[in-house]
């Protein structure tokens, strides 16, 4: 069975359920959320940029949304998936966060290992994720976030401990490695730089060869330093009481109209229109 959770002020997606979720992959395509796969008594096969992998009884596998996946069999899976402004809109710190160990802050594709222990509490914490699915009120989508928290904190601290990554998929693809090393930069810098050149210098690449290389992968360099300077400004907006003007100068634009523009064309709305959508839902 799927659960789904989706918030209409934030543009948040969860999606929580077994390998049902992963039939859309049967033919390889872009992950576009945020994905972890757990498996139980038996493996699972998969593709990820163009690599087979085999996820092994009773582990953990997390994708980002930038990766390619194909699924080729599985079965009594648990799949969690979720976008930016489900998990990410939350500020977290940096080891747990969407540019975190899981996610973009390692060059291999971590695989985590579940000792019995371990699987209990898994067990145990999905539980509770699907009860926390199926109770509808106001404090439902808070519980969600902290519940993907502790999940991402718990999978944080068995990787580390184990030292998985000896075990671990290394990702082959340099066009996926440069994706993610510019995130992580996007993630340190977005505040103050939002040229591509400053990145580009960083990582010792012209734009004109970042911007080939997104091309690649569906995605431009200015696009994700874009959707990070939305996703902070909605940030800003849904948990601060701060204008739209305070956010701008906070997130670097010298002119508050400049937010302004680049908020409408990725929302359709100005941040104030978005603010106040926020008060008539809430």
């Amino acid at each position: 069975m799927t659960h789904l959770f989706s918030e209409f002020s934030t543009d948040a997606i969860l999606k929580v359920g077994n390998e049902s979720l992963l039939e859309s992959y049967k033919k390889s395509k872009q992950v576009e959320l945020f994905t972890f796969i757990r498996t139980k008594d038996s493996s699972a096969e998969i593709i990820v940029d163009s690599l087979p992998f085999t996820i092994e009884p009773h582990s953990v596998l997390a994708l980002t949304n930038i990766q390619y996946l194909q699924f080729i069999e599985g079965k009594d899976l648990v799949v969690y998936q979720f976008n930016r402004e489900f998990y990410c809109i939350k500020d977290h710190d940096q080891e747990v966060g969407c540019a975190g160990l899981l996610f973009f802050g390692n060059e291999y594709l971590p695989l985590i290992h579940l000792n019995e222990k371990e699987q209990n509490k898994f067990n145990t914490l999905h539980e509770v994720f699907v009860d926390e699915l199926e109770t509808k009120d106001n404090i439902q989508a808070e519980m969600l976030r902290m519940l993907m928290a502790r999940f991402i904190i718990k999978s944080t601290r068995i990787l580390k401990a184990k030292d998985n990554t000896e075990t671990a998929l290394t990702s082959k693809d340099s066009k996926i490695e440069l994706l993610r090393s510019f995130n992580v930069l996007v993630e340190s810098y977005f505040r103050q730089e939002h040229s591509v050149g400053f990145y580009a210098d960083k990582l010792f690449k012209s734009p004109k060869t970042l911007s080939n290389t997104f091309a690649k992968l569906n995605t431009s360099p200015l696009k994700i330093i874009h959707e990070r300077l939305i996703l902070e400004s909605k940030r800003l907006l849904v948990y601060t009481d701060k204008t739209a003007k305070e956010i701008a100068f906070e997130i670097g634009f010298e002119d508050a109209s400049h937010l302004s523009r680049l908020f409408k064309k990725y929302t359709s709305v100005s941040p104030s229109d978005f603010k106040k959508q926020l008060k008539s839902a809430s």
